[in-house]
């Protein structure tokens, strides 16, 4: 009887050691036959953010509330962080990574994030150790500050189509990379500036850093603060000519004329650009989870300034053009001359724009949705105003 007694027990601590029911067990005589699900498998997501920066500002403030994913299995979204602070992207750059949150979640393939956009600043003061006067807004190089207008919509979450996997027992690093560049217009007919958020997201698995510091031609020794450095896929096969040049990424240099770039893997120029300097550029090819060293040496030049209005024929509410100003180069270790991107900006509807840059030729070319890519030939000389208006009205 007592041996009895004790193979029962034997047999109950068992079942409560590899965690079944004692209905499973049988131990009870009851009807349940049912056994508790495992648990499922887990691993980490890290989520951060990081800046593809712009030389057309002092400081860009973007409140960011929260970060949701969407898993593969199921419609629901789930946050993943919860950071309600607001960031100077330009204090971002460099390979700069703010930590936005780290979180468990279920194994598996997530097939979006959003990003939701918030409506009040946090507590922090800004460059000029004053509260923020809103929770998104810039501050031009004049030292004025202008708030961003946020498109109806972003508030529901700006959704990134970007898939990832959590692995069990794994850490997966996703990088936000805010294209600041990209993501801020300037004020039109409306006189108000837009945040039009452009986000790519990169695994750290996989991305590859290229650095190293803008100085001087002349004084080698000499670093260049404030140099923009971007990384451009030149291809002259596209048919519109707006595809041909794509900027990727793009950062400013430090005060020491340092610089860093998050990069997927593949072929890029490097170009680096600044007032009163000649651009330069490098061919690179960057391998995954490698690092590149490349240093940028630029030549002092004259300048000149190229103004005019943009304007767009039956805009829609917020509409844009992007206005690029290209010259053809021949890129250290290149074949042969290719197109960059010397000056890249954002004009609202109506919008003026001014812009500096070295005598010499370049290719104008202005671009929007639902219109045909304008392109103009200008020649800019030293100290002399150029004046181009541009009117995007065609149809495709």
């Amino acid at each position: 009887m007592k041996r009895e007694i004790f193979k029962k027990l034997n047999i109950l601590m068992l079942c409560l050691l590899v965690g079944l029911s004692l209905a499973a067990c049988g131990g009870s005589g009851g009807s349940d036959d049912g056994v508790v699900a495992a648990p499922a498998s887990q691993g980490t997501l890290s989520t951060s953010l990081t800046d593809s920066s712009t030389d057309e500002y002092q400081a860009v403030y973007v409140t960011i509330a929260r970060v949701e994913v969407h898993h593969d299995d199921n419609g629901s979204w789930q946050t993943v962080a919860e950071p309600n602070k607001t960031y100077n992207l330009l204090d971002l750059v460099n390979g700069v990574r703010e930590t936005l949150g780290i979180v468990s979640l279920d194994a598996g393939h997530y097939t979006q994030m959003r990003l939701i956009i918030g409506e009040t600043a946090d507590n922090s003061l800004n460059i000029f150790s004053l509260s923020h006067p809103s929770a998104n807004y810039v501050i031009d190089l004049n030292g004025d500050d202008h708030d961003l207008k946020v498109p109806s919509g972003t508030n529901t979450g700006l959704k990134i189509v970007n898939g990832f996997n959590i692995n069990e027992n794994q850490t997966t690093e996703l990088i936000l990379d805010f294209d600041a560049m990209r993501s801020v217009v300037k004020a039109g007919k409306s006189g108000k500036y837009l945040l039009k958020p452009t986000i790519k997201v990169l695994d750290t698995a996989e991305y590859a850093v290229v650095s190293g510091q803008v100085s001087d031609a002349d004084t080698a020794s000499a670093p260049l603060e404030g140099a923009l450095v971007t990384a451009q896929v030149a291809d002259d096969a596209e048919l519109d000519p707006k595809d041909q040049v794509v900027i990727e990424a793009g950062t400013v240099s430090n005060v020491d004329g340092d610089y860093a770039l998050f990069l997927a893997p593949g072929q890029y120029n490097l170009v680096a650009t600044q007032t009163d300097y000649l651009p330069d550029c490098i061919a690179i090819n960057l391998l995954a989870d490698t690092r590149l060293t490349e240093n940028i040496y630029l030549s002092a030049a004259t300048s000149g300034n190229i103004s005019g209005t943009v304007t767009i024929d039956n805009a829609q509410p917020d509409q844009y053009a992007t206005v690029d100003f290209r010259q053809d180069l021949t890129c250290i270790d290149a074949s042969g001359a290719t197109a960059i991107t010397v000056k890249s900006i954002n004009i609202a509807d109506g919008g003026v724009y001014s812009v500096d840059l070295p005598e010499g030729s370049y290719q104008v070319v202005a671009s929007t949705f639902g219109k045909v890519t304008v392109t103009e030939d200008v020649t800019i000389g030293a100290g002399l105003p150029t004046t181009l208006d541009i009117l995007l009205d065609l149809v495709p």
